[in-house]
């Protein structure tokens, strides 16, 4: 069996508070509140994803297990528990990029369910490590997920077959999967994020950072990477070659994400961070462009909100976020390059 690690955001989101107002946005005038707040869980999520279009978002908390919303009609969908024990949270989950699938896990097992039905189309336990992120592909037919002792597996639902990858010498932090399940872009505290086939376990590209990747991505019509570190490096990666694309333009010394999203086009990348920053950058040289800030949960100490998933809505004019907060919040006036 598995056991999930639960992400602890709690030194993070001191941190970053404090800091908050010395990175490059700092408080200035950019920075602009939600134009529309809908909660989606009143004490706070441990964890959420929303669908590649903004139609769906998924989220974990305390008192609902994994609850789907339907973000167009603003109204709860499914929601799925793996078990009735209090102790059994879910704390990791993603959506398939076509809305037909949906995964959860908790500490020792991962369920798949259909978006349409709400079925559930498999529940699995794993033998051995933790569970440090986890993707599914189109279709629900592949699952990847990253172990806490430094493997990746990938596993084939309809046929069965299973991949290690066993490139990485230390924790995996993140990992990514293109939408037809055949490609992984996985970075861990080994200085490192592999470009892989997830048919051979051949690695494509590798790409070197100077400290431990925290958060990785990929542009879902595969052309570009992103990776970032725990320090000052963020770059984005042209996958055809594995050369340098560009990189986030910030002067922190410190700059920690925890959710990406390339728009359709990739011209575009936004960025949510532990600290309440939501960020949009310009993909062909970094630039930043725009910079608002979540809301808090009320009565929260320190006064801060993970971003854990970000999401381009209405042909790029608007942003969709999910926080730590419970909060789906959308904001405005995305101004494209």
């Amino acid at each position: 069996m598995v056991k999930l690690v639960n992400i602890k955001w709690t030194s993070l989101l001191f941190a970053c508070a404090m800091l908050s107002c010395f990175t490059l946005t700092g408080c200035g005038p950019d920075t602009s509140k939600a134009v529309m707040t809908v909660e989606h869980a009143s004490r706070g999520a441990f964890s959420a994803a929303i669908s590649a279009d903004g139609h769906y978002s998924l989220v974990s908390s305390i008192e609902h297990g994994a609850v789907l919303w339907d973000n167009q009609e603003q109204g709860l969908k499914f929601q799925w528990r793996h078990s009735d024990a209090p102790d059994d949270l879910i704390h990791s989950l993603a959506l398939a990029n076509d809305n037909s699938t949906a995964v959860t896990a908790t500490d020792k097992t991962f369920a798949i369910w259909s978006i349409e039905s709400g079925q559930n189309l498999g529940y699995f336990e794993i033998e051995s490590g933790t569970i440090r992120d986890i993707a599914i592909s189109n279709a629900g037919r592949y699952l990847l997920y990253a172990r806490s002792d430094n493997v990746v597996v990938h596993l084939d639902l309809e046929s069965g077959r299973r991949i290690e990858f066993l490139g990485h010498q230390e924790n995996i932090n993140s990992i990514a999967m293109s939408p037809n399940g055949h490609f992984a872009l996985t970075g861990g505290n080994d200085y490192t994020a592999y470009f892989w086939d997830t048919r051979t376990g051949q690695v494509i590209h590798r790409f070197n950072h100077p400290s431990r990747v925290t958060k990785v991505a990929l542009d879902d019509q595969g052309r570009f990477a992103f990776t970032a570190d725990s320090m000052k490096k963020a770059s984005i990666w042209q996958l055809t070659s594995g050369d340098l694309k560009a990189q986030l333009q910030y002067i922190a010394r410190q700059k920690i994400f925890s959710a990406v999203r390339f728009n359709q086009d990739a011209t575009l990348l936004a960025t949510g961070s532990p600290n309440r920053e939501l960020i949009l950058w310009q993909v062909s040289d970094g630039e930043r462009l725009q910079t608002w800030r979540v809301q808090p949960r009320e009565g929260s100490r320190p006064k801060s909100a993970v971003v854990f998933d970000v999401a381009f809505q209405d042909q790029d004019t608007a942003l969709l976020t999910e926080s730590s907060s419970g909060l789906l919040e959308k904001f405005a006036q995305v101004k494209k390059p």
